[in-house]
């Protein structure tokens, strides 16, 4: 087969312990799924879950022990921080019952849902679409992603964000509006899920403002640390 330009490479996460990689899909987001964070931006009540797309392409991905750079994107002056559980799905499926959720997940990944929030709260009064506010570049860092086996009970993890070593986000997976695989089974009634894919399940409360040299440390328990530093445009 012969294309009219080279194909850009296969975006990839490492694996902890391994050598192999794994490779990336689609990346969906799960909006509003901390009771907290749901309150923070308006929202009561236990509402129908709903999902948005980054392109794989987004991703920053950092490996273990690094800090990554993350440029600060432009057409905003208001760029904020959303800490978020990923779950890397290693098997694919359609209208997955969350009973057999489990048997989809290959493991999961600390990441951050950059977010350019004056330009989401602009679409939002306009009625349009979130795109140009959770898509661009470079606004789904991730760090590597660790085995199921590996990770011990993620339910029972404790999810915290940094900014300049003062803590901003911190709150337990358990708090999930809904959980993994409720998530994952509302997901695949719309999609067929494949192997490849990342789930970002959303953000607690504190999400707030970064500015360029701000060093960002995520973390959540059994996953180590994620930890980046904002660069001026």
């Amino acid at each position: 087969m012969t294309f009219v330009f080279d194909p850009a490479p296969t975006v990839s996460v490492p694996v902890v312990g391994s050598p192999l990689r794994f490779p990336v899909h689609r990346i969906y987001c799960v909006a509003r799924n901390y009771v907290d964070h749901a309150i923070e931006m308006g929202q009561i009540g236990r509402e129908a879950p709903f999902f948005f797309m980054k392109p794989a392409d987004a991703l920053v991905v950092v490996n273990a022990g690094d800090t990554a750079d993350l440029p600060y994107p432009s057409l905003t002056h208001n760029l904020h921080h959303e800490i978020e559980l990923v779950v890397a799905i290693g098997k694919g499926g359609k209208n997955i019952k969350a009973v057999d959720a489990h048997q989809h997940i290959f493991g999961y990944a600390v990441g951050l849902d950059m977010t350019r929030r004056d330009l989401q709260n602009e679409m939002k009064k306009q009625g349009r679409p979130w795109c140009i506010a959770k898509g661009f570049d470079h606004s789904a860092p991730i760090g590597p992603i660790t085995l199921v086996a590996d990770a011990g009970d993620i339910t029972q993890a404790e999810i915290a964000l940094q900014v300049n070593g003062v803590e901003r986000q911190r709150s337990q997976i358990a708090k999930l509006i809904w959980n993994i695989a409720e998530t994952i089974e509302h997901l695949s009634a719309a999609w067929a899920l494949q192997p490849g894919d990342l789930i970002y399940t959303g953000t607690p409360a504190g999400v707030g403002a970064v500015v360029p040299g701000d060093l960002l440390t995520g973390s959540i328990t059994a996953l180590g640390d994620l930890t980046l530093t904002v660069q001026a445009a």
